[in-house]
């Protein structure tokens, strides 16, 4: 027996000492000689890497392989083999065969294993052991610094020295801690504390060896401002800042970076940008910033959006100016860069300051902030005109704009295109469709039906052209079918994979036919399911018929991207199925009956002639067709709102044509009418990429899937739960009335707790009101009603107004927010205290009515606005009140 037979025998018994043995003896050209038996053996076990087998022999064949192998480039490459993770040999093992190696090789490696990501999980111990047998230089990679991180603190103990003290003893201290300034994703970890003393953490830990003088205080220092001016993870920065506070800066520290304070406190993130105020604040009142310098700082933090940043600059500015009156012309034009803020009342605190100090000013300051007070609302302008010694009219600039109301175009109906020719064409979309977030119904639609196509022309060849993009997916079968894929498809067909499972033997056909009875027979306990089952049915089908009898294409395939489709498509398809004596597939065509356009055709005889030509087709399909275009329009199921403690629902009642047993068990639960109180109405597992396919199951009938979704969509606004309700545009964008379901939609969407969600609710807004079918004064009494009951928060409602407003559609907000205002109004009239948000919603409806004009009495906000008083929701009742009041006299006179 050789050598080589003697190790291998070793290394697959797992006996990871008789390798040490066995190595430590063998030449150098024995250990190269068993290199391809360690690399065989290596391969073999990838095919088992969970096996009881394969974890006893990897430390073996792991340490033996890093032994053997001479270079250092495959010896680091080894070491750090992705499945030599599941079960490794140990660092000591590893660095007592490594130990003999020159110092050269050893560095070699350490450096090479230190490039290695963190994510390839190379052991700390390692690494820093071979730096530490090679008297190398300490790399300050990545991984290094993470793993000595990770390793100075997990192998702290309660019992043993603090944290400051063993980094004190490290050698490679000062290099390692300047490395870290460098990290990006690196401020968890800095802000943890270990145990219950506040002492056990890096942050405090750091501090106190820059007080001891371990490290550099000047480059810990500019470590810290250089990290905050580079931006980066919220966590970051509030980590690089905790840690420049706790490094106690003198004021002399702080003086000399005042360059890098303006910088941070125009620019940075919120809780960056208020220290570096603090600090410029100090500064300035302590007359150690110039008046050009408080000038430029106060024009980029006025500039900023956040409310509570640009008061506590005027605050400032007022307290330098009263100090300092001489200032005015230096100061005041940058006061006036908070004419353009869009909160009003900050508009009110910059034009008092100029009031007070303009007579200070000399001409050239007064034009300056002439120039910008047209940025003020029309209520302020009087007011900056009278304190600039100007008449009111030289602050409007020419001829007034007649407003225009600016709209999204219509969305236009977008034809399915037919699916891809060759089967190159079609595995590229195969990819950017398995690539993509949320799927496109016609992009899905075309590549389903894509793939029934060559499936039927030529399965070889389109089993060859996607095998490079389908390699390695969780269910492609390498050596033979998983059965973890099938139990997966049992329970959801994840869209397109399952049919491309099926197309390389990744799922059984049983699997899928009793995962489609199961679909037949299963109570639907939530609105996912009622939604989910008929497009599930449909994919389980076309997955198993081509295994079984492959469709020549799919009856189904909408003509337009809403789901629509056109009646004399489908006769020419269900003609093509008869000439071919293809059979037909149930879920199939029970989907394409309800695809088929229901609105009257602009040829009063085209649906009589479709409906003859189905007949003609002499088959039960056709006749099935024909009866349905014959029939009367279905009449829309009767809705009526019904009212819980916390929200607003709607229910319906049944649609008796989705509910006849000539349609699938699967299509059925459609029918059912929609009782909010039902259990299971209630459902909050959400995250299915499957919505976007739920309109077009029902094209047409966009209200009865907002019927459905209203209850979920609602646990946004009132149970703050995070939802995916990306499909609101898509309800707005599809075809069909609308009513008080798809309304309500984008009610709770605009108080859905994350700013997403509200984005895609003033979509959905600006969408149906650009195409004429947004009823404002209904939303508007909808949305005010549930922001009076508690169902959804104002001041989140606020974000998206006066996101909608921004765009240009003011006439649009101001129509919504005037009949939603009345009933949040009722309350503080009378006495009680107003929701927050309430006065930002005034400011909108304020800046609206400036903008695109209004008159009228709005209910409740004459009390509001008699009321004395100088909170933002008096102010704005009083500033919404004079403009409608204005507004109307104006009227009145004209």
């Amino acid at each position: 027996m050789t050598t080589t037979d003697t190790l291998m025998a070793a290394v697959r018994e797992g006996k990871v000492s008789a390798v040490i043995e066995l190595v430590t003896d063998m030449t150098t050209e024995e250990r190269r000689a068993a290199v391809p038996e360690l690399k065989a053996l290596r391969i073999e076990l990838r095919k088992e890497l969970w096996s009881n087998r394969a974890r006893q022999i990897r430390p073996a064949l792991h340490a033996a392989g890093a032994a053997c192998h001479s270079g250092a480039a495959a010896a680091a490459a080894w070491i750090s083999g992705s499945e030599m993770a599941w079960a490794p040999a140990a660092p000591p093992v590893l660095l007592n065969l490594l130990a003999y190696r020159d110092r050269q090789w050893q560095a070699d490696v350490a450096a090479r294993l230190a490039d290695r990501p963190e994510s390839a999980g190379v052991p700390f111990a390692l690494m820093s052991g071979l730096v530490r047998l090679s008297g190398c230089a300490v790399p300050t990679t990545d991984s290094y610094v993470r793993g000595w991180l990770n390793s100075s603190t997990t192998t702290w103990q309660l019992s043993g020295p603090l944290l400051a003290e063993r980094l004190g003893r490290d050698a490679h201290l000062v290099p390692l801690v300047n490395a870290l300034f460098e990290l990006d994703d690196i401020g968890w970890r800095l802000e943890w504390t270990y145990g219950q003393d506040d002492a056990q953490g890096w942050i405090p830990a750091l501090a106190q060896l820059t007080e001891q003088g371990l490290l550099d205080r000047r480059t810990m220092i500019d470590g810290c401002v250089a990290r905050l001016l580079r931006g980066g993870s919220t966590v970051d920065q509030r980590a690089f800042l905790a840690l420049f506070k706790a490094l106690s800066p003198t004021r002399e520290e702080e003086r000399e970076r005042t360059g890098d304070w303006m910088a941070l406190a125009t620019d940075a993130a919120v809780a960056i940008a208020f220290h570096a105020q603090s600090v410029l604040t100090a500064l300035a009142l302590d007359g150690e910033l110039t008046a050009r310098q408080l000038a430029e700082m106060s024009r980029g933090v006025l500039f900023r959006p956040e409310k509570k940043l640009v008061r506590a600059q005027l605050v400032l500015l007022g307290k330098v100016l009263r100090a300092s009156p001489s200032e005015a012309s230096a100061l005041l034009p940058a006061v006036a860069e908070g004419f353009g803020h869009p909160d009003t009342d900050l508009q009110e605190r910059a034009v008092k300051l100029v009031e007070r100090w303009a007579g200070r000013a000399d001409q050239g300051a007064r034009d300056e902030m002439l120039a910008s007070a047209e940025l003020l609302s029309g209520a302020l302008r009087p007011r900056a005109a009278a304190a600039l010694g100007v008449v009111p009219e030289a602050l409007e600039a020419g001829t007034p704009e007649v407003y225009e109301e600016i709209l999204p175009p219509v969305p236009l109906a977008r034809r399915v295109d037919p699916a891809p020719e060759t089967v190159e064409e079609l595995a590229e979309e195969v990819g950017a469709l398995l690539a993509a977030r949320t799927e496109d119904v016609a992009v899905f639609e075309r590549v389903l039906d894509g793939l029934v196509r060559h499936t039927y022309r030529d399965h070889e060849a389109l089993v060859e052209a996607l095998r490079p993009v389908v390699a390695g997916r969780w269910w492609y079968p390498e050596d033979g079918p998983r059965a973890s894929a099938d139990n997966n498809f049992r329970a959801r067909p994840y869209g397109v994979e399952v049919v491309l499972a099926s197309l390389f033997d990744g799922v059984k056909p049983s699997t899928l036919h009793k995962a489609l009875r199961k679909d037949g027979s299963q109570r639907s306990d939530c609105v996912h399911a009622k939604l989910e089952r008929p497009w599930r049915a449909r994919l389980y089908e076309t997955a198993y018929r081509l295994r079984t009898e492959p469709l020549p294409f799919l009856l189904s395939t909408p003509t337009w991207a809403s789901g629509l489709l056109e009646a004399g498509e489908l006769v020419a398809r269900l003609g093509e199925y008869r000439r071919l004596g293809a059979p037909v597939a149930e879920a199939d065509f029970a989907q394409a009956l309800r695809r088929v356009r229901h609105d009257v055709p602009a040829d009063p005889d085209a649906s009589v002639g479709t409906a003859a030509a189905a007949t003609a087709l002499g088959t039960p399909e056709g006749d099935r067709l024909a009866a349905l275009l014959t029939a009367p329009a279905p009449a829309a199921p009767a809705a009526e709102i019904v009212g819980t403690e916390s929200r607003l629902l709607v229910r319906t009642g049944g649609v008796p044509e989705l509910r006849s047993r000539e349609l699938p068990p699967f299509f059925r639960p459609l029918g059912a009418p929609v009782d909010p109180t039902e259990r299971g109405q209630q459902c909050y597992h959400w995250g299915f990429p499957a919505y976007p396919h739920w309109l077009a199951i029902l094209p047409g009938e966009r209200e009865t899937v907002a019927a459905r979704l209203l209850a979920v969509v609602s646990a946004g606004a009132v149970d703050d739960i995070p939802l995916e309700v990306g499909y609101l545009p898509l309800l707005a964008e599809s075809p069909g009335p609308v009513g008080d379901a798809l309304l309500l939609s984008v009610a709770y969407g605009a108080g859905a707790r994350r700013a997403e969600e509200r984005v895609a609710a003033v979509d959905a807004l600006l969408v149906l009101a650009a195409s004429g079918q947004l009823d404002t004064d209904r939303l508007g009494e909808l949305l005010g009603r549930l922001m009076a009951m508690g169902a959804v928060k104002p001041v989140r409602v606020v974000e998206c107004v006066r996101t909608a407003a921004a765009t240009g559609a003011c006439g649009t907000v101001w129509g919504l927010l005037r009949a939603a205002l009345p009933a949040l109004l009722a309350g503080p009239a009378a006495g009680t205290a107003a929701a927050r948000g309430v006065g930002d919603l005034l400011a909108v409806a304020a800046e609206c009515v400036e903008r695109a004009g209004g008159r009228g009495e709005l209910p409740h906000l004459g009390e509001l606005a008699a009321r004395r008083g100088g909170s933002r929701l008096l102010t704005q009742a009083r500033r919404l009140h004079t403009l409608l009041t204005e507004e109307a006299a104006s009227a009145a006179t004209t």
